[in-house]
């Protein structure tokens, strides 16, 4: 008689990274940074405003030096490396929460618990920034050769209107999702972690991508809701991130502790 063992399925394993979020969850978030954004609204308003002047410089300074064909590249760009420039936002949401002072100075000179891994992290999204603005101008080598840019004037014809133009817009437009999933997956939650918890860069960043990954539905609504503003932003000319940079910024700070609630 021969004896065949039994075989014992393996226990299930809780998800250590899903936190059952619903696309409803996005919206509640982008409502409590409203509320974090009306209490002492003009420290909340001065820090946008500074955001909104350094990007018109920005924009302006390329146009001055004749690089506006990386102006769209560098657009995007602003969404990557938009989360370490809202790290004041998530400073004054963490004091409201745990009912310390808040004032411009302790928005602007923020003393993360993470010490200078905020700083590298920081250094990583900016070379995250430039490899996407080369990789931009590379692409549009690849579709024009060495035509020059011929100017926003005249861009807007030259890629709707002609095949190759509509073939650059969809090979630019699948490269640069990649690269805005990326970005977007690995500092979501990094930053704000960094801000309130001692870790390194890239276990934060790791950390950010998994929450990111095992919440997708409410994370992919948040996604949506920051770059609907910021197109509205744009749509104002820049004026917008006054106002929705802070209400982003404070969002995403409750999008955080909402992720990380179980791991806190």
């Amino acid at each position: 008689m021969i004896l065949i063992p039994a075989v014992v399925p393996p226990l299930t394993t809780k998800n250590r990274w899903s936190r059952n979020l619903t696309p409803a969850d996005a919206v509640r978030w982008l409502s409590l940074g409203w509320h974090d954004l009306t209490i002492r609204p003009a420290l909340s308003l001065a820090y946008g405003f500074l955001i909104f002047l350094v990007s018109i410089l920005i924009v302006a300074g390329l146009f001055r030096v004749g690089w506006d064909s990386v102006l769209f590249p560098a657009f995007a760009g602003f969404m990557v490396v938009g989360p370490i420039l809202a790290v004041g936002l998530y400073e004054k949401s963490r004091r409201l929460a745990a009912g310390q002072p808040i004032s411009l100075s302790r928005m602007i000179f923020v003393k993360p618990k993470s010490g200078g891994q905020l700083l590298f992290a920081g250094i990583l999204l900016c070379l995250l920034v430039i490899t996407w603005m080369r990789a931009a101008v590379i692409i549009y080598a690849l579709f024009f050769g060495l035509v020059p840019f011929p100017g926003l004037d005249h861009i807007a014809p030259m890629l709707f209107t002609t095949p190759t133009g509509w073939a650059m817009l969809i090979v630019g437009g699948a490269v640069g999702g990649l690269f805005a999933a990326f970005s977007f997956g690995i500092s979501a939650f990094s930053i704000p972690m960094l801000l309130s918890r001692r870790t390194d860069a890239l276990t934060a960043m790791g950390t950010s991508m998994a929450l990111v990954w095992n919440n997708l539905g409410a994370m992919l609504t948040w996604g949506a809701i920051v770059l609907g503003l910021f197109l509205v932003s744009l749509a104002t000319g820049m004026l917008g991130l006054i106002v929705a940079f802070p209400l982003l910024g404070h969002g995403t700070w409750h999008a955080y502790r909402a992720v990380t609630a179980e791991t806190s």
